[in-house]
């Protein structure tokens, strides 16, 4: 009997830990990012102090609190960079930044297609559900994807969507498909129940799908048949 229970709360305790864990790497993989920002600029002003006040440099020159401030610094620069984008000072000089990196092929490219994306994503498409599930990488399979853009195809004039398709638990990275509106399965889940059913793998989910279209269904059917 003690080995079984041994064993029963070692798993138990191994499945307490590990979302405590993933949730701890996650913070601080960002903290860590946003950290290494500031960094150059809290290391500059300890260079500085050091030819002034050596020990005091020294004192302050520890790498938690060498993280902390540089963490606090980029944070208080985001925020700023947040509160001048509102403004329209702000507006006319992003405008002017955006227009200056538009000369630069390579740079415009990269700039601007994620600029879009982060501005398609935060704004709710007309016509369309932004959240989608897609049939993905061969039929019966499916994964949640983000309609991008509604094109039209030449020559038959079918509707077309572009899907952004995250990959888990790291939904910077995926794949890009276009397939027909209609073989798209809407649902009604918002941007942030999406991102929270893909980073934790399924786990955060809803207790049920949408079905997928009436074409779909037939083509499987007949498929099957």
């Amino acid at each position: 009997m003690r080995p079984l229970r041994f064993k029963r709360y070692l798993l138990t305790g191994l499945l307490t830990f590990i979302p405590l864990w993933v949730t701890w790497a996650v913070f601080k993989l960002v903290l860590g990012t946003l950290a290494d920002i500031g960094a150059p600029l809290v290391n500059a002003f300890l260079g500085a102090l050091a030819l002034v006040a050596p020990r005091a440099a020294a004192t302050l020159g520890t790498q938690s609190l060498t993280f902390i401030v540089a963490l606090l610094i980029t944070l208080g620069a985001l925020y700023l960079l947040g509160w001048i984008a509102t403004r329209v000072i702000g507006q006319r000089f992003i405008n002017a930044f955006d227009g200056l990196l538009a000369r630069i092929p390579v740079v415009q490219t990269i700039y601007g297609g994620t600029k879009k994306l982060m501005a398609v994503l935060q704004n709710k498409p007309s016509g369309v559900q932004r959240v989608v599930l897609v049939e993905f990488p061969r039929r019966g399979m499916k994964v949640v994807g983000f309609v991008t853009r509604v094109m039209t195809e030449d020559g038959s004039g079918r509707e077309m969507a572009a899907v952004f398709i995250p990959t888990t638990p790291n939904p910077t990275g995926g794949y890009l498909v276009v397939l027909p509106l209609d073989e798209l399965t809407p649902t009604d889940w918002t941007m942030d129940q999406a991102m929270a059913f893909i980073i934790s793998g399924g786990a955060v989910a809803p207790d049920t799908l949408p079905a997928s279209p009436p074409t779909l269904r037939h083509d499987s059917a007949g498929e099957q048949a």
